[in-house]
């Protein structure tokens, strides 16, 4: 058995397959999910949707009790901590984290950067040690098998590599490099693009990533069989 972690961050609600003004990520991420869980009904999903219910952003208090050792930690640091711990747990509990992260001026949005800073944790997601000889830092997360999914919707076109607006996308990069970091290494991506324009080329990209979408959830599914024979 696996675990998926889904995550949707859109402010819209609803799929866009479900209302005219739904969110195409929550579109995406919804019929990954569902792919899977149909070929591997036994499988464990965790729901956190941080568009709904944005996590805490990070303070100054909440700063003080992550680099506190937790043998020293007070009680209201503990208490501080309580939500990102939460939030490390399901991280932790994943094999595979499905990511609706939709492009909000050039970049994510505020309530997926505030997950993202809320995991990235010393101690739990990566390590810290400054006598350490060589590189300071090193990924917790490593040689876990974890898995990456970034399924993304934007308003314009072109933001994919060798795109005439590739170098405004700081969306994957954004998600992928604190993961990275942490220790998260294989990442897959894809994305509804023309949301501005609507119409034919809008319907055209749905098809197109609904399409990339399904290979993508078949490349992974035939990956984890043949780990598994």
């Amino acid at each position: 058995m696996a675990t998926l972690l889904h995550i949707d961050s859109s402010a819209r609600q609803g799929g866009s397959d479900e209302h005219a003004y739904g969110s195409h990520s929550r579109r995406l991420t919804a019929r990954f999910v569902r792919r899977w869980m149909a070929a591997r009904p036994r499988d464990a999903v965790i729901r956190r949707d941080v568009g709904v219910d944005p996590p805490s952003p990070v303070t100054g208090r909440w700063i003080h009790a992550a680099f506190t050792p937790p043998e020293r930690r007070e009680p209201w640091m503990v208490e501080a901590l309580a939500e990102s711990d939460a939030l490390v747990d399901e991280l932790l509990a994943a094999d595979l984290i499905v990511v609706g992260a939709p492009m909000y001026n050039f970049g994510p949005p505020a309530q997926l950067k505030a997950y993202i800073d809320n995991v990235v944790r010393v101690g739990r997601t990566f390590g810290f040690d400054r006598s350490r000889e060589g590189e300071p830092y090193w990924p917790l997360l490593s040689g876990q098998g974890k898995r990456l999914v970034l399924l993304g919707s934007r308003g314009d076109y072109g933001y994919d590599e060798g795109g005439r607006t590739a170098h405004l996308n700081h969306v994957e990069a954004s998600v992928r490099t604190p993961f990275r970091y942490m220790g998260v290494d294989e990442a897959y991506s894809v994305a509804v693009e023309y949301d501005e324009f609507g119409g034919e080329r809008l319907a055209a990209s749905i098809a197109r990533a609904e399409a990339e979408t399904d290979r993508l959830v078949d490349l992974l599914l035939a990956t984890e069989a043949r780990a598994a024979a």
